[in-house]
């Protein structure tokens, strides 16, 4: 489990921030980020791992502070049996939701892989402690993005699932007492507005760092979500080599075609976001962005 040719790369930082794109380049170039995945590219494998160990505590992806109580020292014999459910479900035939099943009858278990992978989920940023432990020798690829950005792009996310469930509703609401709703009519409240957005990318950035800071440094790929669009060959190749992989600039090139440079900073274009920025200009400099 400590072999360092299965140490994979784990992605960190906050959601909306970059992390599905350069997760989907890496990909493209190589990088093994699971078969079954989700519609942001992450592994389901992992998502519902990270989302059981949130839950455990009584946290949830926009409101993850509540995992800590997990590391505390008296909840040490719960973090050894998960350490011991978790390993254990990589070792199972559960692993081909990740693996595949191809890979998992060749190799049986996630900790056997020799060629490079990882995976790519926000809630990493929280759950890194666990799964450090398990994979010590594991590599970081940290994407951050300007914060009125991300909280823009979380609240037009929540926006469009009060629209999706409210029509949902509206078509079986005759028959909605037969099945009881499981889920609320927003992923996220706190998303909806954004103060609520910008202070949920606050904790992502201060917990992030933290966890950087824990990590030697060549162990981490760093890189700004603005840069990535503005010299994506660049970043690109870095990350790459960072991840141990193969590419020619050729295929580099093929694969950067569809960035838009002109979606950084896009809430310059808006009065309404700027004034907002200006108004939380510490909050933005913490984190070396500015309004």
């Amino acid at each position: 489990m400590k072999n360092e040719k299965c140490s994979p790369i784990i992605f960190i930082g906050m959601h909306r921030s970059g992390t599905s794109l350069l997760g989907r380049l890496l990909e493209d170039l190589g990088l093994f980020v699971g078969t079954k995945k989700d519609e942001n590219n992450e592994a389901l494998f992992f998502l519902e791992l990270n989302s059981w160990l949130m839950a455990q505590c009584g946290a949830r992806w926009d409101n993850p502070e509540q995992l800590d109580y997990l590391w505390n020292p008296e909840v040490e014999p719960v973090l050894t049996v998960s350490k011991n459910y978790v390993s254990d479900l990589m070792k199972s035939p559960r692993a081909a939701r990740y693996l595949g099943m191809k890979r998992y009858l060749s190799q049986h278990s996630i900790f056997a892989q020799s060629t490079p992978w990882g995976w790519k989920d926000p809630r990493n940023t929280f759950t890194l402690p666990f799964w450090l432990d398990l994979f010590p020798g594991a590599r970081l690829v940290f994407i951050e993005r300007h914060g009125v950005d991300v909280a823009q792009s979380l609240r037009v996310r929540a926006d469009c699932s009060i629209a999706s469930t409210q029509n949902r509703y509206s078509k079986l609401k005759p028959i909605t007492w037969l099945i009881p709703k499981r889920g609320g009519f927003c992923d996220s409240p706190r998303s909806l507005s954004l103060e609520g957005g910008l202070s949920l990318w606050d904790t992502y950035q201060t917990r992030a760092q933290t966890q950087l800071d824990s990590v030697a440094q060549d162990r981490v790929f760093r890189v700004r979500y603005e840069d990535l669009l503005s010299e994506p060959l660049k970043i690109l190749k870095d990350a790459a080599e960072f991840c141990g992989l193969s590419t020619s600039d050729q295929r580099v090139q093929e694969i950067t075609r569809s960035i838009k440079p002109s979606r950084a900073y896009s809430y310059s274009k808006s009065q309404d976001l700027l004034e907002f920025a200006k108004t939380h200009q510490n909050t933005l400099a913490k984190w070396d962005y500015h309004a």
